[in-house]
């Protein structure tokens, strides 16, 4: 005769229709008195009943007992859904975009519960001959965002994603910087163009703005300092017959109009050339209600495409190929020339807008002169050839 189970460890039988072993217990009554059963399946008995106590130390620990059907894709869709929330449209759609073609094919499938550090790797793996490194980053923070979003909700009890290192991907196009030659051709090629682009590429080239930031300068942050009344005022009520003028960049095109750090909030005197294309423009333009200093002919704000149209014409004029080139590579063109000058990298780092230097260091690392002289020049002093 089988010997009756315990008090408390929960049934057992064979399902027929599924052949597996099914293990059953009552962990307590809703609030409308109906029993709440938790089951749990295995090949063999063992199995079945290694699961249900799992269940059952997890009741008794107070910790939630994940679902066994929630899926990869539950867990993206959901955080797709709901983890987005103050981004823009753009945003969300290319998170979209990577997770219905990268994410979920390859791991949609899979049982959140089940899913290990192994399967990361080995999609990330996968991946790194087809994606460059940061397309990588974009695709393993998807997957991490939304298994810790799971984790909140009580559907898996552990991140394994944040356990996974990012693999080295494919080499994407190498930034590039203007030599001395070149910035002073297409200056000289812009100095033909329309007002607008003329100003455009001055501002974009001699003061190293982003172009988000650019986008969104308006002519209430372009500011002269007005001698007599010791202030630095809008252009639109100092006037242009002062000696010193600067911007404020505190905006961009970012969803809520924010920079893209605190850091990136920061006034910057402005060269001779920018005061002159910046006048000229202003003369040109007429009013508008959003006072933006680049628009369009209809007074709307530019898009990253009509910018860089028009930049890329006049790269062509200047004997340079368009294509190749985009309008960020101006600021990168700030900070070589600037580099190559002798300007010390904790000044370029804060006319750029970065937090620290290693920023600067890290993203312009084929821009800044890797020589520091000091060393050399002292050694000569001190014992002389």
């Amino acid at each position: 005769m089988t010997a009756r189970r315990s008090k408390g460890d929960g049934g057992l039988h064979w399902d027929e229709q599924r052949q597996r072993w099914i293990a059953s217990v009552t962990l307590g009554y809703s609030p409308a008195g109906k029993r709440i059963v938790k089951k749990a399946s295995g090949k063999t008995k063992t199995e079945a009943k290694a699961k249900l106590k799992e269940i059952i130390r997890d009741h008794e620990d107070g910790v939630a007992i994940a679902p066994t059907n929630y899926t990869v894709s539950d867990a993206v869709t959901y955080w797709l859904a709901h983890g987005l929330g103050g981004r823009s449209p753009s945003t969300v759609r290319m998170y979209t975009t990577f997770a219905e073609t990268h994410v979920l094919p390859a791991l949609g499938a899979r049982k959140l519960r089940d899913l290990s550090v192994e399967d990361v790797d080995s999609w990330l793996a996968s991946k790194k001959g087809e994606l460059s490194t940061r397309s990588l980053k974009l695709i393993h923070g998807i997957l991490n965002r939304a298994v810790k979003s799971a984790m909140r909700r009580d559907k898996v009890k552990r991140n394994v994603v944040d356990l996974c290192e990012i693999p080295e991907g494919r080499a994407g196009r190498p930034s590039k910087a203007l030599t001395l030659a070149q910035a002073q051709a297409i200056l000289d090629e812009a100095a033909k163009a329309t007002p607008r682009m003329r100003a455009y590429i001055v501002l974009s080239l001699l003061i190293g703005a982003r172009t988000e930031e650019l986008r969104a300068l308006t002519w209430s942050h372009v500011v002269a300092y007005d001698e007599e009344r010791q202030a630095w005022l809008p252009v639109a009520e100092a006037g242009w017959d002062h000696e010193e003028f600067a911007i404020h960049v505190w905006r961009s095109v970012r969803q809520k109009g924010d920079t893209k750090t605190v850091k990136s909030r920061r006034s910057l005197k402005l060269p001779r050339l920018c005061v002159e294309a910046l006048q000229t423009l202003h003369q040109k333009q007429g009013t508008a209600e959003n006072d933006l200093v680049f628009r369009t002919k209809n007074g709307t704000a530019l898009t990253a495409h009509n910018v860089r149209r028009d930049f890329r014409k006049i790269l062509d004029n200047a004997d340079l190929t368009g294509k190749d080139w985009s309008p960020r590579e101006m600021r990168h063109s700030f900070v070589s020339l600037l580099s190559d000058s002798g300007v010390p990298i904790e000044d370029i780092s804060r006319l750029v807008g970065h937090r620290n230097t290693v920023v600067t260091e890290t993203v312009y690392r084929k821009q800044i002169r890797p020589v520091l002289m000091q060393g050399a020049e002292k050694m000569d002093s001190l014992f002389e050839a």
